[in-house]
């Protein structure tokens, strides 16, 4: 399974997924120029467009990806919230599964300040490899099993949100919408110790925040707890 990251983080979020016999794109929170490019200009060859939820850093361009005949799989909340319409606005509801090329997708429902937000389990049927993707959570409920590959938000240590927050450069009202709608490094390795990580070969923490994050502190961490091969995108 391939994985190209086109953006990550609050300006913009875009990822496709390739196994070699179908792409995937997770995310369209980018300009749907940028998508175009990030895919080398065969948009076409995407088969489905995976969206999380509706701020707009998730899901900027899905009104152009439907028109350039990509269907989206999302929540009625997010379609609803983006006001999506037509036939390729594809409803998908947690614990449902959807058939998209040789992927078998299922949706589960996450934390986040948005109308049903959903993360997502993404599993090849050509390649029995497993992708787990989620992003913009502060907890995930659910545990999972024979998972190769994460796509993950890690967006701050509580350390560095603490002291950003004594020294008054983020105010304590923004300190705690993060922690009530983003994923820390704590509770990222939390989940890694309540989960199966023995078929786990790639982890791509996300989403990192500018302020509150430490990419070499969240790269040694995970990499520690897993023995993965890990990226910060």
């Amino acid at each position: 399974m391939e994985i190209k990251v086109i953006a990550s983080g609050s300006t913009g979020n875009a990822y496709i997924v390739d196994d070699g016999s179908t792409k995937l794109l997770l995310d369209a929170g980018v300009p749907f120029p940028a998508i175009q490019r990030g895919a080398g200009y065969r948009t076409r060859d995407i088969k489905g467009c995976l969206i999380t939820h509706a701020h707009g850093d998730h899901s900027k361009a899905a009104s152009e990806v439907m028109r350039r005949c990509i269907t989206v799989y999302t929540s009625a909340g997010t379609i609803a919230a983006c006001g999506l319409t037509g036939y390729r606005a594809h409803a998908i509801k947690s614990m449902e599964r959807a058939k998209v090329g040789t992927f078998t997708v299922m949706a589960f429902d996450v934390k986040h300040d948005a109308p049903e937000p959903l993360g997502f389990l993404i599993r090849s049927n050509a390649t029995g490899e497993k992708l787990l993707y989620f992003t913009d959570t502060y907890y995930l409920e659910y545990r999972f099993t024979g998972i190769t590959h994460i796509l993950g938000e890690c967006n701050y240590t509580e350390a560095a949100l603490a002291e950003a927050v004594t020294n008054g450069t983020t105010p304590e009202a923004l300190a705690k919408r993060i922690i009530k709608s983003h994923m820390s490094l704590e509770t990222f390795l939390g989940f890694i110790r309540a989960n199966d990580m023995s078929r786990v070969r790639q982890i791509y923490l996300l989403h990192l925040s500018e302020s509150h994050s430490s990419e070499a502190e969240m790269k040694n961490a995970v990499r520690a707890a897993t023995g993965a091969e890990v990226y910060t995108v």
